[in-house]
């Protein structure tokens, strides 16, 4: 029996040996994991400039805006606003005076303020075309693409609306297409090129201000946007609602530009605040009571130039 008790003991003996062996060695595996992380942790905050390396690491760089608020040069394209149209002379050209790219410092185009008045010759170029419709934008946006701007700027559609009947106004989805394939065309050769996008002008509100001058209406009956403004001085029902048919197809045709710009991350689409804008008569072309003058020009200047060095895009 004592044999049996001291094989009992000393196996105990060897079993508390053992359990003190194996935690032992993990408390060692333990310290040494502790060891290992802190003097990687130590070595981390060297090479990252702590102080005891007395170095401090490279700040990381700032990403590269998509936006430049201050573009070495411009293209336009569009319609006869862009062109000046009936604003210098009767049923004429005045691209001088153009709110996108004219030379006129009365005006102060946009180039003007953006590239100043030793670069506009050389910098600036307008493919706008009197006359023009959204159909016509893809063959601008080619033109205006090959010639390497760094803005681009647009201003079309009121053509669209402008037409001999409401039936010949352009549709909606033909409308989005024809933008869509414009925007095509411009990153085709211009991929990196910024795009500045006006809202098609409240053509009812231009109504409402020139009917009330009888030069300017003698000018209408000639044929100049008759959807809009074909029997000025009429109030029956159907003339109302001819109005409002192309007052509701601008108001689509913005929605348009609004979507398709939207999409680019370099297109920046101007709220709708031509659009909003309230004409005078003072800033209509005292030709034709339609077409802004002189002074509306600069008033678009003044639109697009806030747009455009703004910090965000309009809301």
């Amino acid at each position: 029996m004592r044999e049996i008790r001291r094989s009992r003991h000393q196996g105990e003996g060897r079993d508390r040996v053992r359990g003190r062996g194996r935690r032992s060695r993990a408390c060692v595996a333990a310290l040494t994991a502790v060891v290992l992380s802190t003097v990687g942790a130590l070595a981390g905050c060297g090479s990252a400039g702590s102080a005891t390396s007395g170095k401090r690491g490279s700040p990381s760089p700032r990403p590269t805006p998509l936006w430049d608020r201050s573009p070495a040069s411009i293209a336009a394209v569009g319609d006869s606003i862009t062109r000046g149209f009936d604003a210098c002379v009767v049923l004429t050209d005045c691209p001088e005076v153009s709110w996108s790219t004219g030379t006129d410092t009365e005006v102060r185009s946009l180039a003007l303020r953006l590239l100043g008045a030793h670069a506009v010759a050389d910098q600036s170029w307008n493919d706008a075309a009197s006359g023009a419709r959204m159909s016509d934008l893809p063959g601008q946006m080619a033109r205006a693409a090959r010639r390497g701007p760094e803005l681009v700027t647009v201003m079309v559609g009121a053509n669209d609306a402008c037409r001999d009947s409401t039936r010949q106004m352009t549709p909606v989805t033909d409308f989005r297409a024809s933008f869509e394939a414009s925007m095509r065309q411009l990153r085709a050769g211009a991929p990196k090129a910024q795009v500045y996008v006006s809202s098609v002008p409240d053509l009812k509100r231009l109504w409402s201000t020139g009917r009330t001058n009888p030069l300017g209406r003698q000018i209408w009956k000639l044929g100049l946007c008759a959807t809009m403004l074909g029997d000025a001085q009429s109030e029956s029902e159907r003339a109302r609602s001819r109005r409002e048919m192309v007052y509701e197809r601008v108001v689509a045709y913005n929605g348009v530009l609004k979507d398709v710009c939207g999409k680019d991350p370099r297109c920046r689409y101007d709220g709708g605040a031509v659009f909003d804008y309230r004409f005078t008569g003072d800033q209509l072309s005292h030709w034709d009571w339609f077409h802004p003058s002189k002074n509306g020009q600069g008033r678009l200047a003044d639109i697009a130039y806030r747009n455009v060095t703004a910090a965000r895009p309009p809301a």
